[in-house]
């Protein structure tokens, strides 16, 4: 089985079908120990996680539906962007690297980037819902950060198009860093090595914030970018590279399982919203702080109050479109390094990929405005473990880096 560390703790399959015992019960895979590069000069540790043992079985009948053809096709990631106005320089990536685990960004000096996004948790919180900002509880997912330099739009409604406009809402947002860019330019101010990695970086005299967000996104751009897993690999010409289960999985994520029709191209996401009609989350609808988070959130994006006051649910791209058509509608998430990522969906409701697997396979949820790319799939439960070994191969080494020894304050 490839890249099955992101089963950490419970790995019973919810996938035993009636009648029918699973191809194993419980799957667990001994991490190798070696350590290779990444990308950028960041002083990366990248765990390489081990290969695991599936017990003999039969080959599933292979189904002649396919897609290819009628959507984006699979591909290499393209070269990575880079914006004009904040091109790569080892001074700016090293830079973002300490202002990302820096939480004196913060208005309470109590939560950094990598609160939310750590690297040991694939670069989200491995929360189902994720934390807040002091006093409060956020109510959706925290996303990898992972490849998050290709991606046009950014959060699950997709607010923002840039890392630089994310660094911003993330560290400014009342529920996330609340910070206020005065008081983080003052702060830095203080801290003599942070003014001369600044003034390496960028020029000038002290800090400016718009450089913090420029350095964050830089750091993100190099020190995240993940292409080497097996796919990649596959898509380069190696067609050792993927086990004859995974290569199964391929075609039926190409045709019967219809995972292609919004998990395509390059980036494996059309960046596009839909309706799954997912249920809901209880550490959500039960929890009044988050409830709270929630209805202030729509509140300052102008939400009307009369939808805002009695809200208990998560509304989705209406968030920030405010058209009813658009009510719980979510962007497609790459799947890319997603064997790291779990739990899965915008509120985290599912543990495993097997979940997900099972929750496509019944037609997805009972939303009236359910996507109509959704319906029954009728998978066998060979056919599943042929799929989730082809969606494990979408993730390469796992990206590890060491928090960085922080600069100290010194009075001037």
């Amino acid at each position: 089985m490839n890249r099955s560390l992101f089963l950490l703790c419970v790995f019973v399959s919810s996938v035993v079908g009636c009648g029918k015992p699973a191809p194993e019960a419980s799957r667990t895979a001994p991490a190798d120990t070696s350590v290779t590069d990444a990308p950028g000069n960041v002083g990366q540790d990248v765990d390489v996680v081990g290969e695991n043992n599936r017990a003999d079985r039969q080959p599933a009948k292979q189904s002649a539906v396919t897609l290819v053809g009628k959507f984006p096709p699979l591909a290499p990631l393209p070269e990575l962007p880079v914006p004009g106005d904040n091109p790569i320089s080892d001074a700016k990536t090293e830079l973002g690297k300490l202002l990302f685990w820096d939480d004196r960004l913060s208005g309470d000096v109590g939560t950094s980037c990598a609160s939310c996004h750590d690297p040991r948790l694939g670069w989200g919180d491995g929360n189902a819902l994720s934390r807040g900002y002091a006093g409060t509880q956020h109510w959706r997912n925290s996303q990898t950060t992972i490849n998050t330099a290709y991606l046009a739009k950014l959060f699950w409604a997709g607010e923002t198009p840039s890392l630089e406009s994310q660094a911003n809402s993330a560290i400014t947002g009342n529920l996330a860093g609340n910070g206020d860019p005065v008081m983080i330019e003052e702060r830095l101010a203080q801290i003599p090595e942070y003014v001369q990695r600044f003034h390496e970086a960028f020029g000038g005299d002290r800090p400016l914030y718009d450089h913090v967000l420029k350095a964050i996104a830089t750091f993100e751009r190099v020190a995240m970018d993940s292409r080497d897993s097996p796919l990649d690999q596959y898509l380069a010409g190696d067609e050792s590279a993927l086990s004859e289960e995974a290569l199964r999985g391929k075609v039926l994520f190409e045709g019967k399982a219809g995972c292609i029709k919004c998990h395509n191209g390059a980036l494996t996401t059309d960046e596009k919203f839909h309706n799954l009609g997912l249920p809901e989350n209880p550490l959500f609808t039960k929890d009044p702080l988050r409830q709270i988070s929630l209805r202030y959130q729509h509140y300052i994006r102008g939400v009307p109050e009369s939808v805002y006051r009695s809200a208990n649910t998560d509304m989705g791209l209406y968030y920030t479109t405010k058209r009813e058509a658009d009510i719980g509608k979510f962007r497609t998430p790459p799947l890319r390094y997603a064997a790291y990522t779990a739990p899965y969906m915008h509120n985290g409701v599912f543990e495993t990929l097997e979940e997900v697997i099972d929750f496509y396979d019944a037609g997805g949820g009972d939303a009236k405005d359910k996507s109509p790319l959704l319906e029954p799939l009728g998978l066998t439960e060979d056919e599943k473990w042929d799929l989730l070994e082809f969606l494990e191969a979408m993730s390469g080494d796992e990206i590890r880096i060491t928090p960085p020894e922080l600069p100290k304050y010194e009075a001037s």
